[in-house]
């Protein structure tokens, strides 16, 4: 059992990786998306990232509840590839229409908490082969209001919990693949 993070920018190559790591594996895929389609653009993006996925892979579509979906999916013949855990996260901090306060403290959702303790639970048991694609979004410029850096915060801490429990963890910038941790280039 093994357990990959795959982490880089917007446009880095991370989730071309983290399937080329899924083919290569010899399981068979699961492939979870955690994107919803909020507009026609994303609507888009997901279509195309149907496509380009092999045809004998299984998707599961799960925008939040991703614990739950991990812990039936995983097994010792299969391999699940997450992608990704950023768009997860956003989707916690607004589910239902949850808006936050410009400036100020942000108090995060009972529901984020949970969900998130989940996940982390989940990926400590040894059950079958996981891949996830998260954004590293701490690189940049800090953002600009409270929702935003909540958000890099979290992602933040996110990202070094989910690291702290896997095998591998891989950085992909410009599409070529840096082992942080483990050997999973």
């Amino acid at each position: 059992m093994t357990r990959t993070l795959v982490l880089g920018g917007a446009r880095s190559g991370k989730s071309a990786h983290a399937e080329r790591l899924a083919r290569q594996s010899g399981k068979d895929v699961v492939y979870i998306a955690t994107a919803g389609a909020g507009d026609a653009e994303m609507a888009h993006r997901i279509a195309l990232h149907r496509a380009d996925r092999p045809a004998h892979w299984s998707t599961v579509e799960e925008p939040l509840a991703l614990a739950g979906v991990l812990a039936a999916w995983r097994a010792p013949h299969r391999l699940v590839l997450v992608d990704c855990l950023t768009l997860w996260l956003s989707n916690l901090l607004f589910a239902g229409g949850t808006q936050y306060p410009d400036v100020g403290t942000i108090e995060l959702p009972a529901r984020f908490h949970d969900e998130r303790a989940a996940l982390l639970a989940q990926l400590a048991n040894d059950v079958g082969d996981v891949v996830l694609v998260s954004n590293e979004v701490g690189m940049g410029i800090v953002p600009y209001g409270a929702v935003t850096r909540a958000f890099a915060d979290e992602a933040g801490r996110l990202n070094q919990a989910v690291a702290a429990l896997c095998d591998n963890v891989v950085f992909v910038a410009a599409g070529l693949p840096l082992a942080l941790k483990g050997a999973a280039c």
